[in-house]
């Protein structure tokens, strides 16, 4: 379970191995984020990384958005690049301890980093962080990795984990992922 440690996590980023970063936000959340028209919205991004897709909110007038993250160099990073951006909106904790209420949570790379053993309790925890009319939204892998991080898994898989904490669950390919993820991503969207 070393890759659930903030140490094992820092390591990553200070050693630059960071093969998950786009350096820029995913086309499908990016997708999504456009057709938002309230900009009211509370929105939390755990395991965020370098938080492009905070950085796209923020720019597009999101300003009720949450960084969350277990380790503090890419918050640090994130901050340097957005000075503007609330402290107190950056989170650098558990995802399993954080508190709070949300109407939407994007999930985009924690899932995958995570111990698989751990998904059933990740369902549950993104059930209570949500406002009784809130959504998940975002990237799951539609493949298998040997060993991990990344874990992969399929649209079987993850409905055990998921149909039992939320009344509509929907999974998609991506129609519009980067070239080297063609065909091997899930667009999710739950609703609570």
């Amino acid at each position: 379970m070393e890759n659930l440690s903030k140490e094992y996590w820092s390591e990553r980023y200070q050693m630059n191995q960071t093969g998950w970063d786009l350096g820029e936000i995913a086309p499908p959340i990016k997708a999504y984020i456009d057709q938002l028209e309230d900009k009211s919205l509370s929105i939390l991004i755990p395991g965020c990384g370098n938080g492009h897709e905070g950085s796209y909110l923020f720019d597009n007038g999101f300003k009720n958005v949450h960084l969350l993250d277990f380790a503090i160099e890419p918050l640090n990073a994130f901050k340097r690049r957005n000075p503007l951006f609330p402290d107190e909106q950056l989170h650098q904790e558990d995802f399993f301890n954080h508190q709070g209420q949300y109407d939407l949570i994007i999930e985009q790379t924690l899932f995958c980093a995570i111990d698989p053993s751990l998904r059933l309790k990740y369902a549950a925890k993104l059930n209570s962080l949500l406002n009784e009319k809130g959504k998940v939204v975002g990237l799951l892998f539609n493949r298998d990795f040997q060993g991990g991080p990344p874990f992969g898994g399929n649209k079987e898989e993850y409905t055990n984990y998921f149909n039992p904490n939320f009344s509509s669950v929907q999974m998609e390919e991506c129609y519009n992922s980067i070239a080297p993820r063609k065909g091997t991503e899930l667009f999710i969207q739950f609703k609570k």
